[in-house]
């Protein structure tokens, strides 16, 4: 059965990505990586003090460009990789995580993310992830009101904000989610202030170490990145020492 203390010790005291716990956590993208490597490219993500991993799942039909990246057999895999105390989550960009989600809890993912566009009963949904013990998050697109996820917020172990449409090639980052981030993370705050979950918030979309920092002052608690995390001008200990940077300063 799901433990309410185990979403808050899963996320803010299990894997924190700094000793800092006041710093934005950041968690690589795998979808970056190259998979002929990707082994290796978690092997170093974990060494470089990660410990965090996001799985990126589309299924060909519900993103726009109809791509198609991989599902629970590789996420399974990364999992044997990373040994248990690694935390993994996975944002479903697919049209059937209803009907598809316990196949995501038994490749061994500590969360499932799914779009609130794409799942018709999203309270049902949580309530058999949280039966399973995993915790749920909901993701919301740059165009989708809050609204739409404010009604269940106190029952989300994380929100995501896309700051990028999903499946959409060569875009940059919307600045314009900021007051969408902001509303979030005034709701979660009172939520918490008045003893209700201590829900997470993430975005996702064109992080870098030039605008970590700015997300950050928004109210974010963990950042996916992607290409500023896993490239070909540094590694992920490089880069990530980039990005902590700008977020001290």
């Amino acid at each position: 059965m799901y433990q309410e203390s185990k979403s808050v010790g899963g996320i803010e005291n299990r894997h924190p990505s700094h000793p800092n716990d006041k710093l934005m956590e950041i968690t690589p993208s795998i979808l970056t990586a190259d998979f002929c490597r990707l082994g290796e490219t978690v092997d170093e993500a974990i060494d470089s003090g990660i410990n965090w991993l996001h799985m990126d799942v589309m299924d060909g039909n519900w993103v726009v460009n109809r791509t198609i990246t991989f599902g629970p057999a590789l996420i399974k895999s990364v999992r044997n990789r990373a040994g248990p105390e690694v935390f993994i989550d996975c944002h479903l960009m697919i049209t059937n995580a209803e009907e598809t989600w316990d196949q995501y809890v038994e490749a061994g993912v500590d969360m499932v993310i799914a779009h609130i566009e794409a799942v018709d009963d999203f309270p049902k949904l949580i309530s058999n992830l949280h039966e399973a013990g995993k915790m749920v998050g909901c993701v919301l697109n740059p165009d989708t009101p809050t609204d739409d996820v404010m009604g269940i917020l106190s029952n989300l172990d994380l929100v995501l904000v896309m700051s990028v449409v999903p499946g959409k090639g060569g875009q940059s980052f919307i600045p314009e989610v900021e007051q969408k981030v902001r509303d979030f993370r005034r709701a979660i705050d009172l939520q918490i202030d008045e003893g209700g979950k201590k829900t997470k918030l993430m975005i996702d979309g064109g992080i870098k170490d030039h605008n970590a920092a700015m997300v950050s002052e928004w109210g974010i608690d963990i950042a996916v990145v992607g290409s500023g995390l896993i490239n070909s001008k540094g590694s992920i200990s490089e880069n990530l020492r980039s990005i902590t940077k700008s977020l001290e300063k």
